[in-house]
């Protein structure tokens, strides 16, 4: 199922539990590992110096610096490179976003793998502490494969997976994630607890909450949840179905802890109209679980590797 995957750094620290998630899942499926660093972007046009992403300095960009660059890269993972992955060092010059969506569609990757933020945010990103870098917003919003986010460290041993918890709003996105999920769930023997957050902060802050009404759009939730197509058990999935109300963000992230997940999936989808590639805001219930989620969290939000047959 995971072939090939690509493990997006800036050899940052705020990189490292990403780094060894990637490695270890790399183990666990026998997949290929592409370790892809962009090592910065031209100062102009095509210009031959450029601003290196880590130090946030001008360089010029002949083949000795990219040869010391790949060098830093393979000294900072030297222990994860000595483990039984079949793993390359790849690097490129532009825009990080655009570099790694690239290379994911060149190599046809099965997943992308990294951080949430980095200690050196690209050049203009609004990012502020405690937000999803612009490089991992815009990748997870136009990956055409599941990008998965891992901004906690990933217990040695992870058996990658076993207990799934699977996000829902019921959108077309949604089931692509879910279709997904239990394609996971069979090659992997996970169980789903498929989840559906009812947000009910603006009646609450609106005062016209009423926990008979909330009560009875939980029902409705549960049985639509029971009776989707995408969400059908049968004997090749073991699967179940929960509803809360609350803060969205909250209770997935509550949900998880109790089930005690080693994954989450969502869709990672703007509800702003209009929003193209360029823009980087995604759905921010998708941004705050995977910034505080314990465990990894998987974006998927195109049908291209949720509906491949092959996989």
């Amino acid at each position: 199922m995971f072939k090939k995957v690509l493990f997006a750094t800036n050899a940052s620290r705020a990189c490292d539990n990403a780094a060894r998630a990637a490695f270890d899942f790399a183990a666990r499926w026998g997949s290929k590992l592409i370790i892809f660093h962009v090592i910065g972007v031209p100062t102009r046009g095509f210009s031959p110096f450029i601003t290196d992403s880590r130090t946030g300095e001008d360089y010029h960009m002949d083949e000795d610096y990219g040869q010391w660059v790949e060098e830093e890269i393979r000294s900072a993972y030297e222990s994860l490179l000595e483990k039984d992955v079949d793993a390359a060092i790849k690097t490129a010059v532009g825009q990080p976003y655009r570099e790694i969506l690239r290379i994911a569609r060149e190599k046809d990757v099965d997943m992308v793998i990294m951080g949430a933020h980095s200690d050196d945010p690209d050049p203009g990103d609004s990012a502020r502490p405690g937000s999803a870098g612009s490089a991992m917003r815009r990748v997870a919003k136009a990956a055409r494969c599941p990008v998965m986010v891992v901004n906690r460290p990933v217990p040695e041993g992870q058996d990658f997976f076993s207990r799934v918890v699977v996000g829902t709003d019921f959108s077309k996105s949604a089931n692509f994630a879910l279709q997904w999920a239990r394609k996971l769930a069979v090659k992997s023997g996970a169980r789903l607890h498929v989840f559906h957050a009812l947000d009910i902060s603006a009646e609450i802050m609106s005062g016209t909450h009423s926990q008979v009404e909330t009560e009875k759009r939980v029902k409705q939730a549960k049985r639509r949840m029971e009776t989707d197509r995408a969400a059908r058990p049968d004997d090749s999935v073991k699967m179940d179905f929960e509803v809360w109300e609350g803060v969205p963000y909250v209770e997935i992230l509550k949900f998880a802890r109790v089930k005690q997940a080693d994954l989450i999936v969502m869709a990672h989808h703007t509800k702003e109209p209009g929003a193209g590639f360029e823009d980087p805001t995604l759905g921010s219930v998708t941004e705050q679980v995977a910034l505080r989620s314990a465990c990894p969290v998987a974006s998927v939000n195109h049908p291209d590797k949720a509906l491949d047959q092959s996989l």
